[in-house]
């Protein structure tokens, strides 16, 4: 057998890289028994697949296939990224991606207007699945940097990694490229926001291709979902999720909600309340830090918003 990463997934084929070599491979039938709770295999996995024939002087998605094989392991999954659909056998685990490794959230400081409850959810998506986040602040040559630190500082503070980038000056490119060398990186964030051309000032290309699967995949409600890695020069893989911003947190508890904002997690002990909500409790210690200035207000309006699930601002 060998070892080798999914790297594209579709149509219960997946293709597998194993050192410089790709493969086409299908589930060893044994692997697909029993009842079906989640995806069986996703990209990212990890897997021990034995190869076959050779394959036909073909590409797909310009991958050239040295043979076919099928997976007999999957190996197990250190974090996953996921989101539970309903089903009328009950709630289904769709994989989005097995062990990424950071969470690379791109969004512009202007053109469009930054929706900073877009980004607390997904930080939220990130802690829940302990997925390490990354802010990447796009489009900072529009606007003075004392504006733009003004507006994220705040996530700083709190301890994320802030990037500001710029793919007409190159500010922050070669330092957010580096970040990427050998990791797995999920590149979300909402439309506009010049995501394809940091993935081109990154990787010439990459944004095209990026754009190019993500479009095949929303076509039409009837087209077969495509996730594939795109592999950097560099070392490491690229992962775009289109439609991730509509992630729903059906499988996070609201009384959980507060461990996943890490300004608050450490206080919710010195709460009145065990049960509090920290919505208008007497003695609650995350809106008397709130009044004090020790969480940032618009972070406390996410959690609310989150809370009594109410649209993103």
């Amino acid at each position: 057998m060998m070892r080798g990463l999914i790297i594209r997934a579709k149509s219960g084929f997946y293709t597998v890289k194993a050192d410089e070599d790709y493969y086409l491979c299908h589930l060893r039938g044994r692997l697909k028994r029993g009842p079906r709770l989640g995806d069986i295999a996703a990209i990212g996995d990890w897997v021990k697949f034995t190869p076959l024939e050779e394959a036909s002087a073909h590409t797909m998605n310009d991958f050239p296939l040295k043979g076919k094989g099928i997976i007999e392991e999957i190996e197990e999954r250190q974090r996953v990224l996921s989101r539970l659909a309903p089903t009328p056998k009950g709630e289904y685990q769709q994989i989005i991606i097995a062990n990424p490794d950071q969470m690379v959230l791109v969004f512009a400081c202007s053109q469009p207007t930054p929706r900073f409850g877009m980004i607390d959810r997904f930080l939220v998506i990130a802690e829940k699945h302990n997925i390490a986040p990354l802010l990447v602040v796009n489009k900072v040559d529009l606007l003075p940097h004392p504006e733009v630190d003004e507006q994220f500082s705040v996530y700083r503070t709190i301890g994320y990694t802030v990037f500001y980038t710029s793919t007409k000056t190159g500010q922050g490119i070669d330092q957010l490229k580096s970040t990427l060398i050998n990791k797995i990186s999920v590149f979300v964030g909402p439309s506009g926001v010049g995501k394809s051309s940091l993935l081109n000032a990154i990787q010439p290309d990459l944004g095209q291709a990026v754009c190019e699967i993500s479009h095949a995949t929303q076509k039409g409600k009837h087209t077969t979902v495509e996730r594939q890695l795109f592999p950097l020069s560099a070392g490491g893989f690229v992962a775009d999720t289109p439609g991730l911003k509509a992630l729903a947190l059906w499988d996070i508890q609201p009384e959980e909600l507060d461990g996943y904002f890490p300004e608050m997690r450490t206080l919710v002990a010195d709460c009145a309340y065990k049960n509090c909500s920290h919505i208008d409790e007497a003695g609650c210690a995350i809106r008397a830090a709130v009044e004090s200035g020790e969480i940032h207000p618009r972070r406390y309006q996410s959690y609310l918003r989150l809370r009594l699930d109410e649209e993103d601002q």
